[in-house]
């Protein structure tokens, strides 16, 4: 188990990306697990029991590197979605990062989010104004976030030796062993999580044959199910019941069982203009998930409701601001050639926080 120190604090943040000698492999805090010079290492050592993943090619990406079409900024029209988003609504540019370095967005209680930064290992809260504070340190690489009903608040830390945490009310490592080995020996990156009300989480990591999805018991038993997902995006239903994640272009449900166990795997939808990423739900249970395309709006019974389009690729969203009313959302902002000058050695040049007025109304009984 990693030591992980936490600090609250209330401070004015600053944009700060570590910085990495060209054609180096990476290593340490803020560098993915996948990407870390000492990963090959951990999966000789300790992969014994898992298939290990291929050895990390540094010099063709960078940590977290997606891949992905540029849409130009300003060129968007939204169409009314009836009950959802009124015509002509545009998104408003709220905060601004380098690098590849704002992921996993919960709501607040007050109408902020909170967004992972995965190269600084913070954790910062932002308000509809714009103003933003960190609120939790040391987080080694923290990505998504989740809360589930009862208050509970955990990250996925995608360090080296990759984990799940509880941040508050305790601070304690909840999952990071599977089969034996460390997170790491499933491949891929620790991607996003749903927490659930029974103290359970829903991760999702890598894709086949061992990857895909994985459900953290509250008693750290870590089981795969699933078949067949290269899955990103994860939410669980307003009633808890359903289970909603990505797979490759489509909307993939499963029934959720009173200890935690999916069943039932079925596609829901496919989803316009493929791709899919973060994910959160309205009120009324309809699923928004992000895409190449904006923000797809898809009904519980797998119906496509529409799509909200946005100004950049969108890779996380979740609704907060007044009576949960707005919806905010996670945008890159593609390099056109490696940055080393930002500790950028693939494509990303900055991620945008952005937000959208909304007539759906986001789920009050949990922050996502």
């Amino acid at each position: 188990m990693k030591s992980n120190g936490l600090l609250m604090v209330v401070v004015g943040l600053f944009g700060t990306v570590a910085v990495f000698a060209a054609g180096a492999p990476p290593e340490g805090p803020g560098i993915q697990a996948a990407t870390d010079a000492r990963e090959p290492q951990v999966i000789q050592n300790e992969c014994r029991t898992i298939q290990p993943p291929p050895a990390p090619n540094f010099a063709a990406r960078r940590p977290g590197a997606r891949p992905r079409p540029q849409t130009s900024s300003g060129h968007y029209r939204v169409a009314a979605i009836p009950g959802i988003v009124k015509a002509g609504a545009r998104w408003k540019l709220l905060w601004s990062v380098p690098g590849d370095d704002a992921d996993g967005i919960i709501a607040t209680p007050d109408g902020g989010i909170l967004i992972a930064r995965n190269n600084d290992s913070d954790v910062v809260k932002l308000m509809p104004d714009g103003r933003h504070t960190v609120v939790y340190q040391d987080t080694d690489t923290g990505g998504a976030l989740s809360e589930n009903k009862m208050g509970q608040l955990f990250i996925v830390e995608r360090g080296l030796r990759a984990s799940i945490w509880e941040l508050a009310p305790e601070h304690k490592v909840i999952a990071d062993r599977y089969m034996g080995g460390p997170f790491d020996c499933i491949g891929g990156v620790l991607n996003d999580l749903a927490a659930a009300s029974n103290g359970g989480i829903y991760f999702t990591m890598g894709g086949p044959p061992t990857g895909g999805l994985f459900y953290a018991a509250p008693d750290s038993t870590v089981t795969h199910y699933g078949t067949d997902l290269r899955t990103n995006g994860i939410v669980l239903s307003p009633d808890e019941k359903t289970l909603y994640v990505t797979n490759n272009g489509t909307l993939v449900a499963l029934d959720v069982q009173p200890n935690g166990a999916l069943t039932n795997q079925r596609t829901l939808a496919m989803l316009p203009g493929g791709g899919g990423d973060g994910s959160t739900v309205d009120a009324q249970g309809n699923i928004y998930v992000t895409g190449f395309a904006g923000v797809r709006v898809i009904s519980p019974d797998g119906q496509v409701l529409g799509t909200i389009p946005a100004p950049r690729n969108l890779i996380s969203v979740t609704f907060s601001g007044k009576d949960k009313k707005t919806l905010f959302a996670v945008g890159e902002v593609l390099a056109p050639k490696p940055n080393f000058a930002l500790g950028i050695a693939g494509l990303f040049a900055r991620m945008e926080i952005m937000s959208i007025p909304m007539e759906a109304q986001g789920y009050s009984g949990r922050a996502k």
